[in-house]
């Protein structure tokens, strides 16, 4: 087994005296689509900002390969940085800037490429986003589904080792939702970049993920981890089962799904 790109080792996050997570320790591995779960509140999207380094931890750590990221100097950390890709849930666009300007700025921050280079690597990454031809458009221009594509073409601009995703679906349609599913499976296949994912979406989780933990608000610790589809049928965990059962028990009992 190749060793893993990502190693969380007893995290502990917390908010001054307010305790999130405690001793929570797992491996992303190269390929994996890991998904952070959990219930409202249990600090998915903190434990992704621990990930990015925005947040400090209360204890424990976090590498990437052989490099402690905790124990990094800033420069060692954007240098790290530099082989990431980010989408944000709201997409992160620049209103003012044109989707091949947005896609373009990593390009102009952290590459040598030449103005024509970077003009083909852009009009490249959003071909493979299938936003071919609409290089010119601003944001506001496009549906929420574009944006979505327009923010991931930006992400994959640097060919990142990883991609790492915040709720990729939310405010989506099913169908652009899946859509956006299948692009990433995609990327990942094609770049051979780790992904890790936050997301409450259960078609996106059984889609695409192939490890995942799940993040328990009240004990206040990572309670299970594995393959999702696994996790539904045979954690010893109700909760974790209830969680990844909720749309079927939701039609069960007559509500919409």
């Amino acid at each position: 087994m190749s060793d893993p790109v990502i190693s969380i080792r007893d995290l502990t996050m917390a908010y001054g005296s307010r305790l999130i997570q405690q001793d929570v320790s797992f491996d992303v591995m190269r390929g994996d689509i890991f998904v952070i779960m959990g219930g409202s509140g249990c600090g998915k999207s903190t434990l992704l900002k621990h990930l990015l380094g925005l947040l400090e931890p209360a204890k424990g750590s976090i590498s990437y390969g052989d490099q402690n990221f905790t124990l990094a100097g800033p420069s060692e950390r954007q240098a790290l940085r530099q082989h990431w890709g980010i989408t944000y849930q709201s997409g992160g666009l620049i209103s003012a800037m044109t989707l091949a300007d947005n896609v373009a700025l990593p390009l102009e921050q952290y590459s040598n490429y030449s103005k024509n280079d970077i003009q083909e690597i852009v009009a490249l990454k959003l071909a493979l986003v299938g936003l071919d031809g609409y290089q010119d458009f601003l944001p506001a221009e496009i549906s929420g589904g574009m944006r979505k594509r327009a923010a991931l073409a930006r992400a994959i601009a640097l060919d990142p080792d990883i991609l790492f995703f915040d709720e990729p679906s939310a405010g989506l349609d099913p169908i652009s939702s899946r859509r956006l599913d299948d692009l990433i499976l995609q990327l990942k296949e094609s770049t051979g970049a780790s992904v890790v994912m936050v997301t409450h979406e259960l078609p996106s989780i059984f889609a695409i993920a192939n490890n995942a933990i799940y993040l328990d608000a009240d004990s206040k610790r990572m309670i299970e981890t594995g393959n999702p589809t696994w996790m539904r049928e045979r954690s010893e965990h109700a909760v974790v089962r209830q969680f990844l059962n909720r749309e079927a028990q939701q039609a069960d009992g007559g509500l919409p799904s």
